[in-house]
């Protein structure tokens, strides 16, 4: 008898967002989490970790998980947005308005980082 394939990363990543979808925060986070051990890489699950994080109050975890994020992707819009409310939530103001600033530079068209 053979042993079923491991979930994939997006699998796991739409459970969790299911999981999210009916506000059931611990299930989200712990299948997030699961997510990025798996492949450290993934955007998607760094940046859902963070805004579910943020919304269950573990703030300081949820600032790392959006710092990933925008390493991940430097010129994604929604990962500065989403760090600057984290930032905000953690009364790092500056931090926050920095992120702010960059998520603006990217709403006009700019970019923050160069492309690789």
């Amino acid at each position: 008898m053979s042993q079923p394939a491991p979930a994939s990363v997006d699998d796991i990543f739409d459970e969790a967002s299911g999981h999210l979808a009916l506000g059931e925060m611990d299930q989200a986070v712990a299948l997030y989490r699961r997510c990025v051990q798996q492949d450290p890489r993934f955007f998607d699950g760094w940046h859902a970790l963070g805004m579910a994080l943020l919304k269950t109050g573990e703030v300081k975890e949820a600032i790392g998980a959006g710092l990933m994020a925008t390493t991940l992707r430097p010129n994604d819009l929604l990962a500065w947005t989403g760090l600057s409310q984290m930032y905000v939530r953690a009364g790092m103001i500056a931090e926050a308005e920095d992120a702010k600033g960059k998520a603006r530079i990217l709403s006009l068209g700019g970019k923050v980082a160069r492309e690789a």
